[in-house]
């Protein structure tokens, strides 16, 4: 599968789209959390392929005057030299400059996050460099305070084994668990208030006693945090928000 990123301006504002040229008969055009996909067969004349592009960026159109709340959400955001990135109670300010380089890369020092681009990547190239970058780097920054947050739940109300836990950027869901005891949280959860953390890191650590989502599972959950319900709330509510 060959997949081209690009955007489409919409009321000013640069929609992400995904355009995935698969082995597929027809095309197929949806709205992701993160962008608007299209889906086309991999060999079409450039013809069929400019066609099927002007009937998608329609498609998009009327999608975002029907539901304009989805334009908002949609928006890529910007990442320029200077700009200074909140994340939990953390304050990140980012050093962006162009090289010479092959690929791109950053490092944290001092609580400054330099990043390196190729002028040989593409405008949008580099802006998804950019969100990635800061996602791996924000990760390896912050899993170890989030570990030892794990550790203290589950000694507090659970006292089971973990093997490990990861800090990794997810947009299907929150967090795992594995029956071996991993656990895994998604970096988005980074931006979400400390007691919406805790209620994530409860209910993939009541896995290790019950996994699955039955009544004796919300039980479990609500043992350790009797307010579960109204964090489920504030992530389907607010959850959109917790990105790069």
């Amino acid at each position: 599968m060959a997949t081209e990123h690009t955007t489409i301006k919409i009321q000013d504002i640069e929609v992400p789209v995904r355009i995935h040229r698969e082995m597929r008969m027809g095309a197929r055009a949806s709205l992701r959390q993160d962008a608007a996909v299209l889906r086309i067969p991999r060999y079409l004349p450039e013809w069929e392929e400019q066609r099927l592009k002007k009937w998608f960026e329609d498609w998009l159109r009327l999608q975002m005057e029907s539901k304009p709340h989805l334009l908002e959400r949609l928006q890529s955001k910007v990442f320029s030299d200077g700009d200074i990135v909140t994340v939990g109670a953390r304050q990140y300010h980012l050093a962006i400059e162009e090289r010479d380089t092959k690929g791109h890369s950053a490092r944290l020092r001092g609580g400054v996050i330099h990043i390196q681009l190729s002028r040989s990547g593409s405008e949008s190239n580099q802006k998804e460099a950019i969100a990635t970058l800061l996602r791996r780097i924000v990760a390896q920054d912050q899993l170890p305070a989030l570990t030892r947050r794990v550790h203290e739940l589950n000694a507090l109300y659970f006292k089971q084994n973990i093997k490990s836990v990861r800090l990794k950027y997810n947009r299907s869901n929150w967090g795992s668990c594995s029956r071996s005891g991993n656990i895994n949280l998604s970096s988005r959860l980074l931006f979400a208030p400390t007691e919406v953390q805790d209620y994530v890191i409860i209910h993939e650590l009541a896995h290790l006693l019950e996994f699955n989502h039955s009544h004796r599972f919300w039980d479990i959950v609500a043992a350790a945090d009797p307010q579960y319900k109204t964090h489920v709330e504030w992530l389907k509510k607010h959850g959109h928000d917790c990105d790069f």
